[in-house]
C-alpha cells in the first residue's frame, strides 16, 4: 500500500487561496525596496509577515538608489523603514537593531560606526539612533534635521514636511549635545528663536523655518570623517 500522502498528479496539490496575493505583494515590495541581497531580505520579509510585524519594505522606490552602480548603505527610504520597525519613541536592544539592520541588507560596518558615535549601551533609544542616521545622510546639523522632517512628516510627499516641535527639540538637542563645542546658551537661543513661528503653526515646524539659518548651522561631531567612512562601508 502506498503512503496516504503520496501525490500522483498536480490536481492533488492543495494551493492556499491567499498564496497568489502573498507572492504578488512580495514581488511589489521587492521592486520598491531593491534589496542588495534578495535572499537575506526575503527571509526578513517573510519572518516579519508571519509574526505580524512591520515589514522591511520602503514606502516607494528611490530612483537615485535603484540606478546607482555602487551601494551607498543607508538611504532616507531605508532609514524610514528601519525607524518604523523599531517602535519609534521607545528603546530597543542592540540585538534587535542589528537584526532589523541586517534584514534591510545594510552594511554592518556602517551600523558599528553609528553605534560608536552614539556611545550606546545595550538599550538603544530609537529616536536618538534615528537622529544619528539623519546625521549620516545630512552631514550638517541643519541638513540632518531637514532629513528628519522629511522622513517623519505625515504631510504628503513634496509638502511642507512638518513635524511636532517637541520631536524637533529632542532631535536637535541630542545632535547638538554630541558637538562638544556648542554651548548650551547657543542651543537655547536657537530653539527660542523658532518659537514664534511654531506658535503660528499650532506647535509644528517645517524645514523652511530653520534650513536657511546658516549662522546657526554646525556639523555633527566628526561628520566629515563619518560620511567618508560610511560611504566606504560595504
Amino acid at each position: 500500500m502506498p503512503p496516504p500522502d503520496t501525490i500522483y498528479c498536480a490536481q492533488q496539490i492543495n494551493i492556499p487561496p491567499e498564496l497568489p496575493d502573498i507572492l504578488k505583494n512580495f514581488t511589489k515590495a521587492a521592486i520598491r525596496t531593491q534589496p542588495k541581497d534578495l535572499l537575506l531580505w526575503s527571509m526578513a520579509y517573510f519572518s516579519a509577515l508571519s509574526k505580524g510585524e512591520c515589514l522591511p519594505v520602503k514606502d516607494r522606490l528611490e530612483m537615485n538608489v535603484a540606478t546607482q552602480k555602487t551601494d551607498t548603505g543607508l538611504t532616507p527610504g531605508l532609514l524610514k523603514t528601519l525607524h518604523k520597525q523599531l517602535s519609534p519613541g521607545q528603546k530597543c536592544s542592540k540585538e534587535e537593531l542589528q537584526k532589523k539592520w541586517k534584514g534591510l541588507c545594510l552594511p554592518m560596518n556602517q551600523l558599528e560606526i553609528l553605534l560608536s558615535l552614539g556611545s550606546f549601551s545595550s538599550d538603544i533609544d530609537c529616536m536618538e539612533f534615528f537622529a544619528l542616521g539623519c546625521s549620516a545622510l545630512g552631514g550638517t546639523l541643519m541638513s540632518s534635521l531637514k532629513f528628519a522632517c522629511e522622513i517623519l512628516t505625515e504631510d504628503e510627499e513634496g509638502g511642507a514636511a512638518r513635524i511636532p516641535f517637541s520631536t524637533f527639540v529632542k532631535l536637535y538637542t541630542y545632535l547638538a549635545h554630541l558637538d562638544g563645542d556648542m554651548p548650551q546658551d547657543h542651543i537655547d537661543n536657537f530653539l527660542s528663536s523658532l518659537q514664534p513661528q511654531v506658535e503660528l503653526q499650532q506647535g509644528m515646524i517645517k524645514p523652511l523655518d530653520f534650513i536657511h539659518r546658516d549662522d546657526m548651522d554646525s556639523s555633527p561631531p566628526d561628520s566629515s570623517d563619518f560620511t567618508r567612512a560610511a560611504s566606504r562601508a560595504e
